[in-house]
Formats: structure tokens, C-alpha cells, sequence
């Protein structure tokens, strides 16, 4: 028996159309197919490994102090006559920069070194000269000692001779005394004999005679005595005089070779300083012209126009030093400072530079550049220390298109974590993890540990 067959009128066929649209429609499901799949992308996700990075920024610099800009300054005051460079341009070391005109009324003289130069000539001349006059003073002072000597010996020769004079004279008076004492002795004789009328008075006053003659040369050899004697003292007396008139001429000499030497003395520091004024004078005018201290670059110059007037230690113009060893100035917070050490690697992007960053995959980032920390500052200002970073010598050198001034970025590596670890960490503001020697020795290259 064939099956009954079901006949649908109008009112049944259009119910069974609005059943068909309430079903789940096809791009509703493709939906949650992607909201699921990017759910579970994002939960495995959370388990990827996470590069540790401390993020800093600053400029380039120059690794070494002399490759940093320096200022040109001017050691002495003076106008600017004349500028021997434009800005941008390339001087080696040595090169005039500008020429200076004197201000000080002292240096104006143009002859001021040729006439420094007499003057010390002559002061030379003077010293020299009162060198000769102190050697004739010591000759002098040496002739009058030794005079003195001869003097004192010959006057001591004169007492003794005067003594022996005077002893000789003293002899001949005791003698002459004995002579008196006999002819008086004998004309008392003769007296008596006479006056008994045994002698004759012409005898008597021959003996009278001879009394008086004995009488007389007494008289004259006690006034020789006395003479001696007068004689032994003025001796005596001018020997010791010898001494004092020798001693005031050896001390007048002595005091004006002093005065000599002083004036010696003066005259050799007064050489001094004029040299000393004509070295400076000299060096000075050398000054007047404004060199470049070693090869590089004309930056920028600080003053303008000519006549100028500039003061000592002014800056004049800024050079900055060719093919300078480039280093990256980071700055990095003290939280996060006893993470890094020297010799740690670093992750640049320059300023200026294409590049494409994922901070915690450095091997899928772009136009970043390597560098290792070279010098951490002992202090720091307002929290944040310095460090420099140079090149590292294993990676893609820098681009040499760079210059000091620019800006950079940078990212200390450190340790490698999950996903979600970090993201824990940094909703609770921790700080990264501290990588230890031995970690860093175990996370070494092969090629490294061989």
C-alpha cells in the first residue's frame, strides 16, 4: 500500500520558513570559531618565553673625553681681526681658527720684545760687573789680612828691638852710675889730699872736671833711658792700634762686599723677572692666533664680526673631533641599577633608524643594534646613574651615518621568563629577576664556553 502522502497548505509553509531562519547562522559560529581559537592563542601565549629587559634612553657621546664637542676659547683678551674658517668645515690640528689684535696698553709696543730684551741685557751687564767689583773686594779684604799679619809681625819686631834699646840704654845708665860713684869717690880723695896739701889744686879741679863729665853723660844716658822707654810704650801702643786700624779697614770692606753681593742678588732677580716678563711677552704673542687643538670639525662659532672685543677664556667656536669612538649615554633608574654590570648586552635603536622592536624578542626585532655596557657611574643625580655603551665587537657594527647629540633607546637584556611571570611582575611592579654569574655562564654561547 502505497504511503499516504501529506498535503502542506500556504499558512504550514510559511511557519516552517521562520523555523529555518531562527537556526544559528553559518557566520555566527565561524565567530565564536575565532573567538575561541584567539582565546586559546592568547592562553598559550601566556607560556612563551619572555626576554627580562630594562628600558632606558639618552644620547650618543663619544666613549672617550678628548673625542667629546670642546669649546675653542681664547687664552688671552683681545679684538677679533680676522676669522680663517666657516661653520661645517674641516681643520686639522693646528689650523688658525681667528687672529687677535692686542688691548692692554702694556703689550701695544710693537717693539716690546726687543726692548725687554735690552733691558735684560743690561741688567746682565750690571751683575757681571758688580761680580768683578766683588772680586776685587774679596781681593782687597785678602791683601789687607795679610797686610795686618806683616804689619803686627813688624811692629812686634819693633818692641822687641826697643826693649833691647832700652835694656842696652838701662845697662849704660847702671854703668854711667857706677863711673859717677867712683869719680865722686876719688875727687872726695883727691879733696882731702888737697886740702892736706898733697895734691896741687890743678889736680883737684881736674878731678872736678871729671866729676861733672861723669855727672853730665849720667844725665844724658837716663834721658836716652827715658827716650827708650817713651819708645817701647809708642811701640807698644801702635801695635795695638795695628789691630783696630786694620780691623775698621777690613770691616768697611767686608760691609761694602755685602752691599755688592745684595745688589748682586737684586740685580740677578730683577734678571729673573724680566726674563721671566719676556718669556710671557713672547708665549703671549703666540696667542694671537686662535689654533685648532686637534683635527675636526667646525661645529659653530660662538662670536661674530670683526673688532670684536673677547675676554680671557672666552669660548670662541666649537670643534668636534673627527672619527670620535661612539658610546651610547643611558640613564637607568636605582631599582635597577645592581641588575646591570660591565660587560652586559644591550639592545639600541637609534633615532632616525627604521626599525621594528619587540622588547622581549630580541631575535625577531629590526634595525636594532648590539652594544655591552663599558662604564657604570659610582654616583648618581636625582636617582638615575649613567652608563656608557659601546659596540659590540660580535654584532652588526653602527651605522655611520650616526652623530653625537642623537637620540637612542635602549634594552639591557637579562633573564628569560614566561609570559605570564612577566606580566605578574609588572602588575606588581616587581623588579626583573637578578641574573647570577653562574646563570650567565650556563646561557653562554657554545663558542663562548669553548
Amino acid at each position: 500500500m502505497a504511503p499516504e502522502l501529506k498535503v502542506f497548505d500556504d499558512t504550514e509553509k510559511q511557519q516552517l520558513e521562520v523555523m529555518s531562519e531562527v537556526q544559528t547562522p553559518h557566520l555566527g559560529r565561524t565567530l565564536s570559531y575565532w573567538i575561541g581559537g584567539i582565546f586559546l592563542g592568547l592562553i598559550l601565549s601566556l607560556f612563551l618565553p619572555w626576554t627580562q629587559n630594562i628600558r632606558s634612553q639618552g644620547t650618543l657621546t663619544a666613549l672617550r673625553p678628548q673625542d667629546r664637542p670642546q669649546t675653542v676659547e681664547a687664552t688671552i683678551a683681545g679684538r677679533i681681526e680676522q676669522w680663517h674658517v666657516l661653520e661645517g668645515a674641516f681643520v686639522k690640528k693646528g689650523d688658525t681658527i681667528a687672529s687677535l689684535s692686542e688691548i692692554k696698553e702694556k703689550y701695544m709696543d710693537p717693539n716690546l720684545l726687543a726692548r725687554l730684551g735690552e733691558q735684560v741685557d743690561a741688567k746682565q751687564d750690571a751683575v757681571e760687573a758688580n761680580r768683578a767689583k766683588e772680586q776685587a773686594m774679596q781681593e782687597q779684604i785678602k791683601a789687607l789680612r795679610e797686610g795686618l799679619v806683616f804689619s803686627l809681625q813688624k811692629g812686634r819686631n819693633k818692641v822687641i828691638q826697643t826693649r833691647l834699646k832700652l835694656q842696652s840704654d838701662s845697662m849704660d845708665v847702671v854703668a854711667q852710675r857706677t863711673e859717677l860713684a867712683i869719680a865722686q869717690s876719688q875727687f872726695g880723695r883727691q879733696e882731702n889730699l888737697y886740702k892736706q896739701g898733697l895734691k896741687s889744686l890743678t889736680e883737684l879741679e881736674q878731678r872736678r872736671l871729671k866729676l861733672q863729665e861723669a855727672q853730665a853723660k849720667l844725665l844724658s844716658l837716663e834721658n836716652k833711658y827715658n827716650a827708650s822707654r817713651a819708645e817701647l810704650q809708642n811701640a807698644r801702643t801702635e801695635l795695638n792700634s795695628l789691630q783696630a786700624e786694620y780691623g775698621d779697614k777690613i770691616a768697611k770692606a767686608e760691609a761694602e762686599l755685602s752691599a755688592t753681593r745684595s745688589y748682586i742678588y737684586t740685580a740677578q732677580a730683577d734678571v729673573a723677572k724680566l726674563q721671566n716678563e719676556y718669556s710671557s711677552t713672547e708665549i703671549r704673542s703666540q696667542y694671537y692666533q686662535i689654533v685648532a687643538p686637534q683635527d675636526g670639525y667646525v661645529v659653530q662659532t660662538l662670536k661674530a664680526g670683526i673688532g670684536e672685543t673677547i675676554k680671557e677664556g672666552e669660548p670662541l667656536a666649537t670643534i668636534m673631533p673627527r672619527n670620535p669612538q661612539l658610546a651610547a649615554e643611558l640613564y637607568v633608574n636605582a631599582l635597577d641599577l645592581p641588575l646591570i654590570k660591565p660587560g652586559d648586552e644591550v639592545r639600541l635603536q637609534f633615532e632616525g633608524w627604521p626599525t621594528i622592536v619587540f622588547s622581549g624578542w630580541p631575535g625577531a626585532s629590526f634595525g636594532t643594534f648590539g652594544g655591552k655596557v663599558a662604564i657604570i657611574d659610582n654616583t648618581g643625580t636625582n636617582g638615575r646613574y649613567r652608563m656608557l655603551v659601546v659596540p659590540d665587537p660580535e654584532e652588526e657594527p653602527w651605522p655611520d651615518q650616526l652623530r653625537v647629540g642623537s637620540g637612542v633607546y635602549g634594552w639591557a637584556m637579562l633573564k628569560t621568563v614566561p609570559v605570564w611571570y612577566e606580566l605578574w611582575r609588572q602588575l606588581n611592579n616587581f623588579p626583573p629577576d637578578y641574573t647570577s654569574t653562574t646563570e650567565s655562564k650556563d646561557t653562554a654561547k657554545p663558542s663562548e664556553k669553548k
